[in-house]
């Protein structure tokens, strides 16, 4: 009997620890921004692409946001996040495109991390999107050429996607530029 009664106080008291979980007003920001990112990449996911690879990125527009408006941390979860939870969802994770999409959200990370340190003058929110999309084809294109294709003939895709890469940064950056003006504006 005794015994049944420690074990019933330890499993309240497992039971109230999980329940007196604190957040914070990031913690829910950083949540909504990376809902926002995934349903983004979900409706990316339908939509056609002209060939394997090439997509506007729309969720990066959230990423790049959360640079702006809150950190580079911030940004980081949130995309982070974005890309685990997609590849959940999608049923891809550990599969190819998941390593892709891990890859070039790294190494964009990677390039916002120090472009930001430069002075602001140098990027802006285009700038700095078109840097991280070039940032996120290279490390796409790098895994390709080591893990999927190691054959030197993937560099004459370079041009494609790198043009992909400029237009699709800088609709991507303007947005971003565009919800940066407005919410300064409310």
């Amino acid at each position: 009997m005794r015994s049944a009664l420690k074990y019933w106080a330890n499993q309240k008291l497992m039971t109230r620890s999980i329940i007196k979980i604190k957040t914070t007003l990031l913690d829910h920001q950083i949540a909504q921004m990376s809902a926002i990112a995934i349903g983004l990449s979900l409706i990316e996911s339908v939509l056609p692409s002209p060939m394997p690879g090439v997509k506007p990125g729309i969720a990066n527009i959230i990423t790049l946001y959360a640079v702006y408006r809150f950190s580079f941390k911030t940004a980081m979860w949130v995309s982070v996040l974005r890309v685990f939870a997609t590849s959940l969802i999608l049923g891809q994770f550990l599969s190819p495109a998941f390593m892709l999409s891990l890859s070039g959200s790294v190494l964009s990370l990677l390039t916002l991390y120090f472009a930001i340190k430069l002075p602001s003058k140098f990027f802006s929110p285009v700038g700095l999107s078109v840097l991280s999309s070039f940032a996120h084809i290279a490390g796409q294109l790098i895994l390709v050429r080591i893990w999927l294709i190691p054959h030197a003939s993937i560099y004459y895709l370079i041009p494609i996607y790198g043009t992909a890469a400029l237009l699709f940064g800088f609709i991507n950056g303007w947005i971003t530029y565009r919800l940066l003006q407005h919410h300064n504006s409310i």
